[in-house]
């Protein structure tokens, strides 16, 4: 390392390799994984940060939801997070899943108003749909918070 000495504690360099390695799992019940597809493709790539889907919830470390949730599929949802592998993440992708978007409970009975009436969500991501530029910016603010340093307009003042 050409005479250069690096002091790091263990906690720091895990944390960055927990966020440049985000295993993920897809949620997807309505339009918004239609973007969330259209950000793994060759134009937006999102394996450059890391990110790889997964088929099975016990190698993913990350849970993303897209779109609106009923009263029926919140328990599979429930039952899908609680086997994911501690430390587990979750994004919550769209105005359906971030609060019952067109299909809040004031106006159609079978929906959760949000996935956090379900499972605790890490990073909301607003949009109906939202770009892929959008679901890429939630990820990179997920991996600030994983290792630590925050964006100077998210933080508490």
């Amino acid at each position: 390392m050409n005479g250069k000495l690096y002091l790091s504690t263990v906690g720091k360099v895990l944390d960055w390799a927990r966020a440049q390695s985000l295993w993920y799992i897809s949620a997807g019940t309505s339009c918004c994984s239609n973007e969330l597809l259209a950000t793994l493709g060759c134009r937006y790539d999102l394996e450059r940060f890391g990110c790889l889907p997964q088929v099975d919830p016990r190698q993913s470390d990350l849970l993303i939801i897209t779109g609106a949730i009923s009263y029926k599929a919140a328990p599979y949802l429930k039952q899908l997070y609680d086997s994911m592998l501690a430390p587990k993440l979750v994004l919550a992708v769209g105005s359906c899943a971030n609060c019952g978007g067109p299909f809040a409970p004031d106006v159609s009975y079978s929906v959760v108003p949000g996935a956090d009436r379900v499972i605790p969500v890490d990073v909301y991501i607003p949009g109906c749909p939202p770009r892929p530029e959008a679901i890429m910016n939630g990820l990179i603010a997920l991996q600030e918070r994983l290792r630590g340093t925050e964006r100077a307009a998210t933080k508490n003042k």
